[in-house]
């Protein structure tokens, strides 16, 4: 079972300008699927986000690309604070 949570905050640090205030959170639901929620400064939103949502989607490939081998669900949603 891979460490979503690692390999998400990893990528999203590196892409904002305040990574002492991105927090990333796993929460399993009861059919199996997980859902990783990223929280990040609100001057940080459009960088995690992208030209018309092609960071995340970006993000949420590679967090999909790393669960098949597992075979779990996984998706990725950003929270602004």
């Amino acid at each position: 079972m891979a460490n979503y949570v690692d390999l998400v905050d990893l990528i999203v640090r590196r892409l904002v300008t305040k990574p002492e205030e991105v927090s990333v959170a796993e929460e399993r639901s009861e059919a199996g699927a997980i859902l990783i929620t990223i929280r990040v400064a609100a001057d940080d939103i459009g960088r995690v986000i992208g030209k018309k949502g092609s960071t995340i989607n970006a993000i949420r490939h590679v967090a999909k690309a790393a669960s098949i081998k597992s075979g779990e669900k996984v998706d990725v949603d950003v929270k602004e604070d």
